[in-house]
């Protein structure tokens, strides 16, 4: 069942893909700055209530529906309700027109607008970046993109749906992710807030999407290495790994380097990917094997991405079939 809904969810956005700003996801994103708003006075015993209220009630909910789906009115309902919750949470749409916008501009030789389509979706300024350093950026924020809107909402929606959860995996993520992009206010006082959250709830939204994430970014570094160059991929990772046991993105990045053969990363590796994208400015990269970025690159990440989500696909179906003849 879970196939089925994965594959008509996919289908579904890839013809009518929702927005990133579009009524669902506003949504989402303002019930999280509601209850922060109301709830977050700054203690850190209530930071983790709060998280839970804001991220675990819309969770439950999708379990609820669906469970109550499958009792009452019978198994195809509740896929069709998994589908519905897949096209809401899954956003592959929402970032590959950048991407392919970028990639066709840089293929008709205007890298000028490349440069300017790249500004607009990270709101930096890419002029002044030398090429190589360009398509850096540009391959490493897909990667991350794609893992966060497609690969990561994959895992935890499987996850759940083997454990009979239906599709309140991929809420989960969606909204772990929503919850932790909110940025507090910087300052020595714990009680200095922005956007409503706190520096002790700032602290356990990233706590908690690091924990979340951490095991769906290794899953899609390996299916990275699957469909790649294994060999090169694993030991990029293994390098990394090494000196950054606990960077879920940088480990995705360096993967993905071993598996495309290119240099990614660098000093800014070991940051966090909103440090990638708020300082764009050159980086030496790791003593990994590989060439330089270049607009082949572009093309190799599109492949190597397709053929992740056919894995995956595939990977269900073969679950699926199990499942049902055992």
């Amino acid at each position: 069942m879970s196939f089925i809904a994965l594959m008509f969810a996919l289908i579904l956005e890839q013809v009518r893909p929702l927005s990133e700003k579009g009524w669902v996801q506003t949504g989402l994103r303002a019930w999280i700055a509601w209850v922060c708003r109301w709830l977050d006075v700054g203690q850190d015993q209530r930071a983790w209530l709060i998280w839970s209220l804001a991220v675990g009630l819309p969770s439950f909910t999708a379990w609820l529906i669906y469970g109550l789906l499958m009792w009452s009115l019978g198994w195809p309902l509740a896929v069709l309700w998994s589908m519905v919750v897949l096209y809401v949470t899954l956003g592959f749409r929402q970032f590959s027109h950048h991407f392919t916008d970028i990639r066709v501009a840089l293929e008709a030789g205007d890298e000028v607008l490349a440069r300017q389509l790249f500004a607009d979706w990270h709101q930096v300024d890419a002029m002044d970046l030398p090429r190589s350093e360009m398509f850096r950026h540009v391959i490493e924020h897909a990667v991350i993109a794609a893992h966060r809107h497609v690969f990561g909402v994959l895992v935890w929606f499987s996850l759940g749906a083997a454990l009979g959860l239906g599709p309140a995996g991929a809420v989960l993520y969606r909204m772990s992710q929503y919850a932790g992009a909110i940025k507090p206010l910087r300052t020595a006082s714990p009680s200095d807030v922005l956007q409503g959250v706190s520096v002790a709830l700032f602290a356990v939204t990233q706590r908690a999407w690091h924990v979340i994430d951490w095991i769906p970014a290794r899953v899609t570094a390996l299916f990275f290495a699957v469909v790649g160059n294994f060999e090169e991929a694993i030991d990029c990772w293994r390098q990394f790994a090494a000196s950054n046991p606990h960077d879920n993105e940088g480990t995705l990045i360096a993967a993905t380097a071993g598996a495309l053969n290119v240099q990614l990363g660098g000093e800014q590796l070991a940051g966090k990917t909103d440090v990638l994208v708020e300082d764009l400015q050159p980086s030496a990269s790791e003593s990994w094997p590989g060439r330089e970025p270049e607009l082949g690159h572009l093309r190799s990440l599109v492949g190597l991405v397709w053929r992740t989500v056919v894995l995956w696909l595939v990977l269900l179906c073969l679950l699926s079939l199990a499942r049902l003849l055992g």
